[in-house]
């Protein structure tokens, strides 16, 4: 219990002052875990200010639509997160009753909960003496017991489970979950890690073998694939434009403008003689201008978006009938999002 015992009184003693630490309401610890996922605090914590205020409770969170969902979400990245939330929201209400469930097997049933987030809620709401797994436990784990098997492989991911499993005071368990992942967070970083005033550092077998910066050992990722974007901004003498919701992919059911996507760069003669220009503006006299003369590019875990803004000046004409000003009120992807704010200021 040693380690548990000096991890935890350090957690006592420097522990963050974070909203979802002040409550043990499984609603607002489940909201912020999946907030959490792939965000940093300081970013997350603006929008679970924003979540809890429009919806302070599950029922307000199932009955809203997707797209007051995904319009909360904005920003945020990785819209799977939002999609899921809400639909797990309709699940505990419609065939839980509202109850939110109480044990770590019956939270893993919630669509878009994995081993981490099932195992936070139920040890830090019910004290379900279930271990946590992050990148912040990984790395305390790899360094402390100087641990090279790759922490993203099927080996690793079992043998740092069991051994998290194994060092866990079952007593108190969110404590002790909490206490391990701030340590991960502040103490033992993944760049430049405090082991001078580090309360393990005489035990520690990386800093003793002084391999700090190589552990945790991860396999090397696929090959990030790249994808080229080319968004078609109808601009009318009557400011009006044209909007779609994206069907498939990423992004699913965000708003975008009129899209080409294109094996590789593609300049303006090949733009206007593509069958999406065609299709889309036909015999309509249009005038092309690039937006950006530097692509702007959108760096996703698994591909970069290689993207040009076209501005198409056309005549007034009814197939475009959507307001300039009525955008903003659409779930947008952040990349839409950032173009729309600086077109405006243009």
């Amino acid at each position: 219990m040693k380690f548990s015992n000096v991890l935890v009184q350090w957690y006592l003693q420097n522990k963050r002052d974070l909203p979802w630490r002040q409550t043990s309401n499984p609603y607002k610890i489940w909201l912020s875990e999946i907030i959490l996922q792939q965000t940093r605090v300081d970013q997350g914590m603006v929008y679970y200010f924003k979540f809890i205020e429009h919806f302070p409770t599950v029922f307000h969170l199932a009955k809203a639509s997707e797209e007051e969902v995904l319009k909360l979400w904005q920003g945020l990245g990785y819209y799977s997160r939002a999609r899921n939330l809400h639909f797990s929201a309709k699940y505990i209400v419609n065939e839980l009753k509202g109850h939110f469930p109480s044990s770590y097997i019956q939270i893993l049933k919630l669509k878009g909960v994995g081993d981490y987030t099932a195992s936070a809620i139920a040890s830090i709401c019910y004290n379900e003496a279930t271990a946590v797994v992050d990148g912040n436990v990984y790395r305390v784990l790899a360094r402390y017991f100087g641990i090279a098997t790759p922490i993203n492989s099927t080996k690793g991911i079992k043998e740092f489970k069991l051994l998290a499993q194994k060092l866990l005071n079952p007593t108190i368990s969110g404590t002790h979950n909490q206490a391990v992942m701030e340590f991960g967070a502040r103490m033992c970083k993944p760049q430049n890690p405090d082991c001078e005033i580090c309360p393990l550092n005489e035990s520690c077998v990386a800093l003793q073998k002084q391999i700090v910066k190589t552990l945790p050992v991860k396999e090397k990722k696929l090959t990030i694939k790249k994808r080229y974007f080319n968004y078609l901004v109808v601009q009318t003498p009557n400011n009006k434009t044209i909007i779609e919701k994206r069907e498939k992919g990423i992004w699913i059911n965000l708003y975008q403008f009129p899209l080409l996507e294109s094996a590789h760069e593609i300049d303006v003669n090949q733009l206007i003689t593509s069958e999406k220009f065609d299709k889309l503006f036909g015999k309509l006299n249009t005038s092309v201008k690039l937006f950006n003369q530097t692509m702007v590019v959108h760096k996703l875990s698994h591909q970069h978006i290689y993207t040009k803004f076209w501005i198409i000046n056309i005549p007034n004409s009814a197939k475009f009938s959507l307001n300039w000003d009525e955008i903003k009120r659409f779930p947008v992807p952040i990349l839409i999002d950032n173009f729309l704010n600086e077109y405006k200021s243009n």
